[in-house]
């Protein structure tokens, strides 16, 4: 066994070729094969290298394993059934020796009844006085005799009881069953009848002489059967042993010994020694396994030559990258910066052509509806070339063709194209020129142009960047128009609530004050000093009420102009209602315990309250209001007063509203805010702001 061992491990043994050392010449056939098998392999996957075809190993490891487990288990069945069929035999055949060796004493005792019924029994004992009784049970001896014999010839395979089937045994039992119904039971019979036992006991020697022949050839069948049984056994115990060693002999030939090669040939990679190779001459996992460990190795190899110039080629390609990465995120810190659009283009043109050593530039926007471009800004173009396609149809240009493709229009060469499709930049020098939209959200904004005076061919990283620079510089073009159309919203929004405010105070006053002047005249021209002198304080108190909404107006505006403190312009107005309006008002002001609001929202309150403590200086009459402002997750503004209140139902449905309630609802409206207008006649008012932490704009 230890030699097929070693024959084994030799046979499968790793070739190793080391760049550093020639190979032994008894590695050598085995180098070779390794060699001509990479060769004859090159290109195939280790799974179609093991099976050219189906890609599985022919002679798979599991199969073998559970192939030789399944014929240990069967013959482990076997031999454990015979050992258990030999004890259920002997079992079996020793209860046939105690039934068959019963049988003597069954005969034994017949004999002493068939005595105990002799003559001077029959004379002492007549008919009636127990002689019958005494027939019958002999007769009973001999029938349970009998069944005996049936019992032992017929087995009972649960007790067991088994006469073993061998022709001798079965010959000796059938000379018991043939001497006891021809010669013993008529003896008994006879005796019965008679009274004289003579014939049975001349019969009984020999019937138990057959019968303890019988006992002994069971005895030998056992004896042999036990035999058999001690046998069995010991070739079952010395199977588990030569099973053992051939279990172990088979897995370290097909498990251990491939691992330990596979763990040198790892070892030697670990090393750098990327020449070892493991010879493949096992078509089962293991096959698969060095198949692979030589396949990978060869790549190893192949990689770690070349491996200082992809580190140089990929380290060349990252510094690429990064500058383009560089460019990108710099393009985008200038186009964020507040810059007008002209000023913005022209620090784009001048980034790029610095970047991309370009001697001309231009920006180009599109109008879409009139299929026109507009010249926003140059670099490197002469002002009459600028002057000539400062407002151009976009099909008279390659600046404008490119708007309507998909593709970077890029030209080389300039010279070569016809004079009637020539561009005017070629009249500059120019030789070639490339051009690429400026979108912002799959839309065409208009496009900028590079121009080269030499023939110049960009690499496609370079186009790619160039693309993404034009779709920066769409997202800032459109982000400039968005906010200039923001503020212009703003500005009608804010135009439309002043115009409000004034209707509701300053118009109102001078229609007043109107009609009083129409009142004056009248008594004037009918000379009546009484009307007048009932006029003319009612004219100086509405002059003195517009002046106040004046200057309340031009404080509301200074506040919007002025961006202070938000505590601070809070207590100057508070203060100023306190210098207007004479009544007693309590601020409660619990802001600093919350995150601020922002700008924007700041004013939007600041305007509010201003509206609601104007409102409760013109219209409620009031001696005390109490301001409370709280600036949890949740901003609140409470505003409430002891006036003489409004019946809210009645306000709704005049026709003319409350200006000032539609204001504050649309200030509201504009923070996303909760407003409340509560009130009733006689009990006050009330105005609640309440603004929701998912509402708050970041500060």
């Amino acid at each position: 066994m230890t030699a097929a061992l070693d024959a084994d491990a030799a046979l499968a043994g790793p070739g190793r070729e080391r760049p550093d050392a020639a190979p032994p010449a008894s590695a050598a056939p085995v180098a070779a094969a390794a060699a001509a098998n990479t060769a004859d392999t090159a290109g195939r996957s280790p799974w179609q290298q093991a099976d050219g075809q189906s890609g599985k190993p022919a002679q798979p490891l599991v199969a073998r394993i559970v192939a030789v487990a399944l014929l240990a288990l069967v013959l482990m069945l076997c031999m454990i059934g015979s050992t258990l069929w030999l004890a259920w035999r002997l079992e079996g055949a020793a209860a046939a020796i105690n039934d068959t060796g019963s049988l003597r004493m069954q005969a034994h005792r017949i004999a002493v009844e068939l005595l105990r019924a002799g003559p001077q029994w029959r004379q002492t004992r007549p008919m009636g006085q127990g002689g019958m009784d005494l027939t019958a049970h002999v007769r009973g001896l001999a029938d349970a005799l009998q069944q005996s014999l049936q019992l032992i010839e017929q087995g009972d395979a649960q007790r067991p009881l088994l006469l073993p089937r061998t022709p001798a045994i079965q010959a000796e039992f059938a000379r018991v069953q043939q001497y006891w119904q021809g010669t013993a039971r008529p003896a008994i019979e006879q005796a019965l009848h008679s009274g004289d036992a003579g014939a049975y006991l001349a019969a009984l020697p020999e019937l138990v002489l057959r019968i303890e022949a019988l006992v002994a050839q069971i005895e030998q069948d056992s004896a042999r059967k036990t035999t058999a049984l001690n046998l069995a056994q010991g070739l079952l115990l010395l199977l588990a042993v030569l099973g053992t060693l051939a279990m172990i002999y088979l897995l370290y030939r097909w498990i251990v010994a491939p691992v330990m090669r596979l763990r040198e040939g790892l070892q030697s990679m670990a090393a750098h020694q990327f020449g070892t190779r493991l010879a493949v001459q096992r078509n089962d996992e293991f096959g698969l396994l060095a198949a692979g460990y030589n396949q990978m190795a060869d790549e190893l190899q192949s990689l770690y030559q070349g491996l200082e110039q992809r580190v140089a080629e990929k380290t060349a390609r990252l510094a690429a990258q990064n500058h383009q990465i560089g460019a990108l995120y710099d393009m985008a810190a200038f186009l964020n910066q507040p810059n007008d659009i002209e000023a913005m283009c022209e620090g784009f043109l001048q980034r790029v052509t610095a970047q991309f050593e370009a001697q001309g530039a231009s920006i180009r926007t599109l109008d879409s509806g009139s299929e026109r471009l507009s010249l926003v800004t140059a670099v490197g173009l002469s002002p009459a070339l600028t002057e000539a396609e400062h407002c151009m149809p976009v099909r008279d240009c390659h600046c404008g063709q490119a708007t309507l493709q998909q593709q970077v229009l890029f030209v080389r060469d300039l010279s070569h194209l016809p004079e009637a499709a020539a561009p005017n930049c070629r009249h500059e020098g120019f030789a070639s020129v490339a051009v690429f939209r400026i979108i912002a959200r799959d839309a065409v904004l208009g496009s900028f142009s590079l121009h080269f005076r030499t023939p110049r061919e960009l690499q496609p990283a370079q186009r790619q960047l160039l693309q993404s620079l034009g779709q920066l510089l769409g997202v800032a073009l459109e982000n400039r128009r968005l906010d200039a159309k923001a503020r212009e919203l703003a500005v009608v929004q804010e135009r439309s609530l002043v115009a409000q405010g004034l209707h509701d105070s300053l118009a109102q006053g001078l229609n007043f004050l109107n009609l009083q002047l129409q009142l004056l005249e009248d008594a004037v021209r009918r000379q009546d000093a009484q009307e007048v002198d009932e006029i003319l304080p009612l004219l100086r108190t509405g002059v003195e009420e517009s002046y106040q909404d004046v200057r309340e107006l031009l404080s509301n505006f200074r506040s919007k102009l002025e961006q202070g403190d938000f505590c601070e312009l809070i207590e100057d107005t508070v203060q100023r209602f306190r210098r207007q309006s004479g009544c007693e008002i309590a601020l409660e002001l619990h802001y600093a315990q919350g995150a601020p609001l922002a700008p924007e929202q700041q004013l939007q309150v600041l305007f509010l309250l201003q509206e609601a403590l104007s409102n409760v200086r013109k219209h409620a009459q009031a001696r005390r209001v109490c301001v409370r402002i709280d600036n949890a997750r949740d901003f609140t503004l409470d505003v409430q007063d002891d006036g003489q209140g409004y019946d809210p139902e009645e306000v709704s449905t005049r026709s003319d509203a409350h200006v000032g309630m539609r204001i504050m609802r649309e200030r509201a409206a504009r923070m996303n805010a909760h407003l409340l207008l509560d009130s009733a006649p006689g009990a006050g008012a009330r105005v609640r702001l309440t603004l929701p932490a998912s509402e708050r704009q970041p500060a």
